[in-house]
């Protein structure tokens, strides 16, 4: 009995340094943050199909619910930033805490909210919680994991970035058709939940976080809020507003230059700035940022025309758009851990090129795009896309970040990942206002060549006609008209998508260059490495 027991306590003790060893490890503390990214990005576009839902509950106009989102992203793009210096300030476990927490309770606030006044307030709250979750959860996971294993760090942060995004529009599309618009705060609640229990338990501060001192740079808040606020505004309703036709756009472009210029000087001269900028003095993160700011660009930019494109042209719900587009979060789940494994044994610059040349031909591929297209013509760009990026993320953000001090990561991961929202923005406006004004180019040059005696042109209005018969000659003639010119701006839109497509495939291909800047991380080294 005696040597039982002994087998038995044996048996606890090992459980109990197996469980101990599990949570001094990377994996517990990744988990911890990642639940709590994951859930942050998935609120950066679950959102976006219920607008149609909530503006009628509310008793709001599509244009106010639309709110809902500029809101959000005008708060989390503020709080990005200047992460790393509230970490500090905080401390980062604290900070962690403190976010995940807000960002809860404002879910829950956002589901029961009564009005569209006050959904926006708790959205802003939500969005000013939830901006630090990204850059700090990156931060955490580099740090977490040695030297060797950045890649594998990288490949599980990258897979929340990306994948969260495509996964958003149909969860919150399935959660509003089958429940309501109000599940869509509410599913946060148990990911919250769990997510301050692991922070909690598991996280701790390194030794060099430490509460800081120093005063407060009331100026570089408050121009930091007024620049990133400007520029929101304008990229979500500058198309709506004819852009700068509009002296209200107009106005937020002034605002945002002005802004953008007196933060900049500001955090460049005072001693204690919210954002130290001078970490764009080391050319590997200068560069790696600027890249990621353009492959955001592309990314968003090629997703949101493609989003438009089922929808308007094919005729796609929203929720069936989405699950169509959920190839490419497939093909970068997939990617990730070949991209982990290959950045550990190659120079990762090289696998960069590989991922950029693929993310290239994918624009290729969806170039073949036309207006009878089945299912399978568009999942396979999009996988193909997918798995390009785990490719071109891992490798990019280890090269970024390879010689970031660890007592500097927080800030770095915050101004790069606000480089990567303001590159996603920019893309999905810029190309939806391509796609719109190119589509009207287009259409104006086909109607030029559509004339009266044209055989072509008859036969075609004739069978129109004979489709519209029982409404009488006379209006049966206006309705094959305007069938006509229907068919005209859905070719006119397909060639505009087209050529957007390849100038997005070219711009790819000029990034070759700028990885070259970059330096290859050296080996057997473990946790960051300080600039020379």
């Amino acid at each position: 009995m005696t040597a039982l027991t002994q087998v038995e306590q044996g048996r606890q003790r090992a459980v109990t340094r197996r469980v101990a060893s599990l949570a001094e490890g990377p994996w517990l503390i990744t988990a911890a943050v990642m639940l709590a990214m994951f859930m942050e990005m998935l609120d950066t576009t679950v959102v976006s199909v219920s607008l149609t839902h909530i503006a009628g509950s509310l008793s709001a106009t599509p244009t106010e619910a639309t709110w809902a989102l500029t809101s959000y992203l005008v708060a989390n793009g503020i709080v990005i930033p200047i992460s790393g210096w509230l970490a500090n300030y905080f401390g980062r476990k604290n900070l962690l805490l403190i976010s995940t927490v807000g960002f809860t309770v404002a879910s829950l606030l956002c589901g029961i909210a009564p009005s569209m006044g006050l959904l926006v307030t708790f959205r802003v709250i939500q969005g000013a919680c939830g901006g630090s979750l990204q850059p700090l959860s990156q931060a955490v996971v580099l740090e977490a994991f040695p030297r060797e294993q950045h890649g594998k760090a990288m490949a599980i942060w990258a897979m929340g970035a990306i994948v969260a995004p495509v996964v958003g529009p149909v969860l919150g599309g399935w959660l509003t058709d089958n429940f309501t618009w109000r599940w869509v705060f509410y599913i946060n609640l148990p990911v919250g939940f769990v997510s301050v229990f692991l922070i909690k338990t598991f996280l701790k501060d390194p030794p060099y976080i430490r509460r800081s001192s120093a005063r407060v740079d009331s100026w570089g808040l408050a121009t930091l809020v007024v620049w990133v606020a400007a520029l929101q505004i304008m990229l979500d309703k500058g198309q709506e507003e004819d852009w700068f036709d509009s002296r209200f756009i107009v106005v937020l472009a002034v605002a945002f230059a002005m802004g953008l210029l007196a933060w900049v000087g500001r955090e460049l001269t005072t001693r204690d700035p919210v954002a130290d900028l001078r970490v764009f003095g080391q050319a590997p993160f200068a560069a790696g940022t600027a890249v990621m700011a353009i492959v955001s660009f592309v990314m968003y930019g090629s997703q949101v025309t493609i989003s438009i494109w089922l929808q308007t042209l094919l005729g796609y719900p929203s929720v069936q758009a989405g699950e169509a587009m959920l190839a490419l979060g497939l093909g970068a789940a997939l990617s990730m851990p070949v991209a982990s494994s290959l950045v550990s044994r190659f120079d990762p610059r090289k696998v960069f090129v590989c991922g950029i040349l693929t993310f290239s031909f994918s624009f290729y591929r969806l170039m073949g795009f036309n207006l009878n297209v089945g299912y399978w013509d568009v999942f396979w760009p999009q996988f193909i896309q997918g798995s390009s990026l785990g490719l071109v993320f891992v490798p990019l953000m280890v090269l970024t970040m390879a010689f970031i001090p660890k007592e500097r990561m927080g800030n770095a991961t915050g101004l790069f990942n606000m480089l990567r929202n303001i590159g996603g923005g920019v893309g999905i406006s810029m190309v939806a206002t391509m796609l719109t004004r190119m589509g009207q180019q287009h259409t104006n040059l086909l109607v030029a060549n559509i004339t009266p005696l044209s055989p072509s042109v008859l036969g075609v209005l004739g069978g129109l006609r004979g489709l519209f018969a029982g409404s009488g000659p006379v209006l049966a003639d206006q309705q094959a008209y305007a069938a006509l010119f229907g068919l005209v701006q859905r070719e006119a839109t397909m060639i505009a998508l087209i050529r957007i497509f390849q100038y997005l495939g070219v711009l790819v291909l000029t990034l070759i260059p700028l990885i070259a800047l970059t330096k290859r991380p050296p080996k057997g080294q473990s946790g960051t490495i300080a600039p020379h």
